[in-house]
């Protein structure tokens, strides 16, 4: 339970010189820590497996690099929704569209993640801002993470909603534009949800069209450690577009814009 006893542990394993250093430290702390975890797994020899989000600030992916080429170790990440089996064949459909002309300009993305907390979540560390990096950081990343990896960079974001439990914005990527919304409070569950006694909704609609894939979750982080152990999996480049974008998002100021705006925000601004 105290950091410094661990790091203890693992230097004196480490010195030993009779390889029983450990080989991976895997870091699932709250995410202001991250960048410190995985600074001390690479000191000690040892690659580093990092929960989402690798660091809060893009600049410290930079001083990491740096870090894997001084000790010749990797520091890997857990973007588990590029290896779930519905996201890998979309993708692929997406790219032989592209590549045939099937589909020319921009598709139209709705992103909806509305994940119910109670108070116990505000008085955490996730409901800290600084320690957290907030909603979009918190419950949004992999989001962005996979749309960027289906539709490519961002070229313009904008926030059109930020408050303490929910944002919402639109971006223009290479290939595509999105209309996100994202939220922890419950009364924005849609009423067949709230029927069902479900706390959590999400979808994704491209063009329209529902994307399906509330399935095939459970395997995903073995995946994603079976790739690391092979000598492949994600790192800090696959990682460093999500976290410039909420890095943004987090320190923006909302504004109304004439960019389509996603329909729950729509409604609730309409006092519907």
């Amino acid at each position: 339970t105290e950091t410094e006893r661990f790091d203890r542990h693992l230097e004196k394993l480490h010195r030993s010189g009779d390889k029983k250093g450990v080989d991976y430290v895997t870091i699932c702390s709250p995410n202001n820590l991250h960048d410190a975890h995985i600074r001390m797994a690479l000191r000690v020899g040892a690659d580093a497996i990092c929960e989402k989000p690798l660091v809060l600030n893009p600049w410290n992916l930079d001083i990491l690099q740096e870090l894997e080429e001084d000790y010749g170790r990797r520091v890997h990440t857990i973007l588990q929704l590029r290896v779930h089996p519905a996201m890998v064949a979309l993708k692929e459909r997406f790219e032989k569209e592209r590549q045939t002309g099937t589909v020319t300009g921009k598709r139209h993305v709705n992103l909806t993640y509305i994940t119910s907390r109670g108070q116990w979540y505000h008085y955490s560390w996730k409901g800290d801002h600084s320690k957290s990096g907030g909603v979009s950081t918190n419950i949004g990343i992999h989001f962005f993470d996979m749309l960027m990896w289906f539709f490519g960079g961002v070229q313009r974001s904008v926030l059109q909603l930020s408050e303490n439990d929910k944002m919402s914005g639109f971006l223009e990527l290479e290939h595509a534009t999105v209309s996100w919304y994202l939220s922890l409070d419950r009364n924005d569950l849609p009423e067949q949800a709230v029927a069902e006694g479900k706390p959590t909704y999400r979808s994704i609609t491209i063009d329209d069209e529902e994307v399906e894939f509330s399935g095939g979750f459970t395997d995903l982080h073995t995946r994603v450690y079976e790739e690391i152990l092979a000598g492949r999996g994600f790192g800090i480049e696959h990682a460093r577009e999500s976290i410039t974008l909420v890095h943004g998002l987090r320190n923006a100021e909302a504004e109304s814009t004439s960019d389509a705006q996603h329909p729950i925000l729509e409604r609730n601004l309409a006092g519907v």
